[in-house]
């Protein structure tokens, strides 16, 4: 995760994770400030976070924030540092066995067309509302696995940022299915496994008002 966000604008095509350390090392005034970074953003820590619980292997925290590249960083197995192009949003990782889903609640701002512009929000602490893409039907077989994702043994992970001029999105964990209205797209009430904290429930709240 450290590794894709530094070297961002490196052709990292092909490159092992300890070919790209060595790249980084070689720069000590990068790590000297990398040092003092983490020394800063140690004391802006805004939430008690907590594990993914059974993506044991997956360095994320829920209720930390992580950008697209640091998402992709983790969910993967490779020992490489290029990681996969994620545009639309929604992924599914079979090397976890899981949709990972990245969206944004205020659409009023940032490159969004009539077509994606989903209706995604906080219900309660409890429950998210999210719109699927837009040709997802409930009998496809994406609509089913995201229906009966838990019979299948699959798992769903959600992360969500206020606007388009954020970087990062929020980890809010582990979620499971509750219900959904229509299709193309399908409207699905997802259920945390980890409270939105209450400062993040207004924001998400206001940003869709």
């Amino acid at each position: 995760m450290l590794l894709v966000q530094c070297l961002d604008r490196v052709d990292t095509k092909a490159m092992t994770l300890g070919r790209a350390a060595n790249v980084l090392w070689q720069h000590a005034q990068v790590r000297q400030e990398l040092i003092e970074l983490f020394d800063v953003l140690s004391e802006r820590i805004p939430h008690v976070t907590a594990t993914l619980g059974e993506y044991e292997t997956v360095p994320l925290r829920v209720h930390a924030k992580y950008t697209r590249l640091e998402i992709l960083a983790a969910v993967s197995v490779s020992d490489g540092v290029d990681v996969r192009a994620w545009r639309e949003g929604v992924l599914y990782s079979e090397d976890l066995k899981a949709d990972v889903f990245a969206f944004t609640l205020d659409k009023t701002s940032g490159q969004f067309s009539p077509t994606t512009r989903y209706r995604d929000y906080a219900i309660s602490r409890e429950l998210i509302h999210w719109e699927s893409q837009s040709m997802t039907r409930e009998t496809s077989q994406t609509g089913v696995r995201y229906r009966e994702h838990v019979a299948l043994g699959s798992g769903i992970l959600l992360f969500a940022r206020m606007s388009a001029d954020d970087r990062a999105f929020h980890c809010l964990g582990p979620a499971t299915y509750v219900s959904h209205v229509g299709e193309q797209p399908m409207a699905i009430t997802w259920r945390l496994r980890h409270l939105l904290p209450g400062d993040l429930f207004q924001a998400f709240a206001a940003a869709v008002a």
